[in-house]
C-alpha cells in the first residue's frame, strides 16, 4: 500500500505529503495548511487574482528548458506551442535557446509579436489553410511540414523563393497512450503513409515536391502521439525514419539532412505515474539513428524534437474555490470552473489529483467527487479524491500538472470567462493573461 492510500485509511490529513513529481518543484506545504508557489502563497494569490487562475513557476519552465538543452546538446530542441502559446511563456523559451514550433497562423502572430526568431520556427498541422501558409511565409518560418498533396500544391503556389519544407510520415508505430493522442499508426488524419499502393503516400509527396520550383525538401517529420512513457517507441520510430531517408535517397535520389522526431513526452498527473527519462531518452535515440544511419552509410541527420507539455504542464497548477459540497450515495464538491478551464478529463478520460489549500483539517480524509459548474454530467475534474470530512463551500482546492493544455483548450461554455493566467517567480506574481469579462464574452455578439 502507498503513502497516499494509506493514509485515509488512517483518519489522518495528508498536508505533509505532496505527490513526488506531480506537483511544481517549488511547492511547498506550510504547518497552517497553506500551500507556497514559486515563494507565494496560493491563498494570497486567489484572492489577488480570483478563482479559478492558471498559476504558473517562469523558473521551472525556465529550468525545464534547459535540461532538454542540456541533455541534448547537439539537437534542436523546439517548444511546441501548443501547449500554452502566450507572449511571455514564448519570450521564456526564446530566450533559453529552443526553437518553436507552431500550427496556426494565429500562434505565429503571437510568436512575431515577442521578435521570436524566424529561423528558428515551423510550421505544421493536418489541415494548414491559406491563412497559416501566408503569415508563415511572410514572417519567413525557415520550415513547413506538409501534410497532404493538396497542400503542397497550394504551398508552391504560394512560395517563390525555395522554401523550405519537411514531410510529415506516418511511421506505423503506436506511441501506447489514449486513441485520441495516439498519431503515429494508419488509420489517422496525419502524415503520408508508407504503404505502396496508397495515393498520398510518402513517395507522391517527394515527387510532388520536387515538381514545385519554389519549394525545397529538406527533411523528414513524424509525431508518434502523446504521453508516450516507452522510450522503446521513440527508438523504434527513429530507425523507420531512417529506413525512409535511405528509401527516399535510392528512389528519388534525394539527401535529406534533417529529421524532426516530434515530442509526446510524458508527464506525471497523479501520484504513481512514471515520469519521463529524458536522460536515458537522449542516449538511446541517437544511438538508434546513428546505428542504423551508419548501417546503410547515410549521414547523421540534423535532428530536432518537439516538447511542449514537457516544458508547461508540471510547472502549472489550477486553484478553485468550492462552491458546494453535495453528501449523498457520492460526495459530490462543487468548484466555481470545470471542464470549460480543463477539458481533459471530457476528453481523454484524463486523471487528476487536488488538495484542500489555506487551511489545516484534522478530519478524517474521506473520498470525494471534484466536479465543474457546467451543465453536462461529464464535467468531472477528479473522481475518488480523498478530502478532509469537514470540506465546506468557500475552501480552496488545488489541482497539479495544469500548464499544458488548459489555456489552450479553454472555452467558453455556459458563457463563462476564462481565467487568467499568472506567472510566478520568486514569490513576486505577474499577470500574464487577464481574466476573460462578461464585456469581452458580448464584444463579438453583433445581433
Amino acid at each position: 500500500m502507498t503513502l497516499s492510500e494509506l493514509l485515509p485509511s488512517l483518519g489522518c490529513e495528508a498536508a505533509d505529503h505532496l505527490e513526488p513529481g506531480v506537483w511544481p518543484r517549488s511547492t511547498r506545504l506550510g504547518e497552517d495548511g497553506e500551500l507556497l508557489f514559486a515563494g507565494a502563497k496560493v491563498s494570497h494569490l486567489a484572492a489577488r487574482f480570483g478563482t479559478p487562475s492558471y498559476l504558473l513557476d517562469e523558473q521551472q519552465v525556465r529550468d525545464t528548458a534547459r535540461e532538454y538543452r542540456e541533455a541534448l546538446p547537439d539537437v534542436e530542441v523546439a517548444y511546441a506551442s501548443k501547449a500554452l502559446c502566450t507572449r511571455s511563456v514564448l519570450r521564456w523559451v526564446a530566450e533559453e535557446g529552443l526553437s518553436l514550433d507552431t500550427c496556426s497562423a494565429g500562434e505565429i502572430a503571437v510568436a512575431r509579436a515577442v521578435g521570436f526568431p524566424a529561423e528558428r520556427m515551423l510550421l505544421h498541422g493536418n489541415a494548414k489553410t491559406p491563412e497559416d501558409l501566408k503569415a508563415a511565409l511572410e514572417y519567413g518560418v525557415r520550415r513547413i511540414v506538409v501534410d497532404s498533396l493538396d497542400e503542397i500544391a497550394q504551398l508552391g503556389a504560394l512560395a517563390h523563393c525555395g522554401q523550405q519544407v519537411m514531410i510529415r510520415v506516418t511511421p506505423g508505430v503506436p506511441a501506447g497512450a489514449h486513441q485520441a493522442i495516439s498519431t503515429g499508426t494508419e488509420g489517422q488524419k496525419f502524415g503520408f503513409s508508407l504503404l505502396d499502393g496508397v495515393p498520398d503516400n510518402v513517395d507522391a509527396a517527394t515527387e510532388a515536391i520536387k515538381a514545385q520550383p519554389g519549394l525545397r525538401l529538406v527533411g523528414l517529420h513524424c509525431h508518434i502521439g502523446s504521453q508516450v512513457t516507452r522510450i522503446d517507441r521513440y527508438e523504434a520510430a527513429a530507425r523507420r525514419m531512417a529506413e525512409v531517408l535511405v528509401r527516399l535517397r535510392h528512389t528519388h535520389g534525394v539527401t535529406l539532412r534533417e529529421l524532426d522526431l516530434g515530442g509526446g513526452h510524458a508527464v506525471p498527473y497523479v501520484g504513481g505515474e512514471p515520469a519521463f527519462d529524458l536522460g536515458g531518452y537522449s542516449r538511446r535515440l541517437r544511438v538508434a539513428l546513428a546505428y542504423e544511419c551508419a548501417a546503410h552509410g547515410f549521414p547523421m541527420p540534423r535532428l530536432t524534437i518537439e516538447p511542449g507539455r514537457a516544458i508547461v504542464g508540471p510547472a502549472g497548477i489550477t486553484v478553485y474555490r468550492v462552491c458546494a459540497v453535495k453528501r449523498g450515495s457520492r460526495t459530490f464538491v462543487a468548484v466555481d470552473g470545470g471542464m470549460s478551464d480543463n477539458a481533459r478529463p471530457s476528453l481523454y478520460g484524463a486523471r487528476y489529483t487536488t488538495r484542500l489549500i489555506g487551511r489545516r483539517s484534522k478530519e478524517k480524509r474521506v473520498p470525494m467527487t471534484v466536479v465543474g459548474r457546467h451543465c453536462e454530467s461529464g464535467d468531472v475534474l477528479a473522481d475518488g479524491i480523498s478530502l478532509p470530512a469537514d470540506l465546506h463551500a468557500g475552501d480552496l482546492l488545488a489541482v497539479p500538472c495544469t500548464g499544458a493544455y488548459h489555456h489552450s483548450l479553454a472555452s467558453n461554455y455556459n458563457q463563462v470567462g476564462r481565467p487568467p493566467l499568472v506567472g510566478v517567480k520568486d514569490g513576486v506574481a505577474t499577470l500574464l493573461v487577464r481574466r476573460e469579462t462578461e464585456e469581452d464574452l458580448s464584444r463579438r455578439d453583433l445581433g
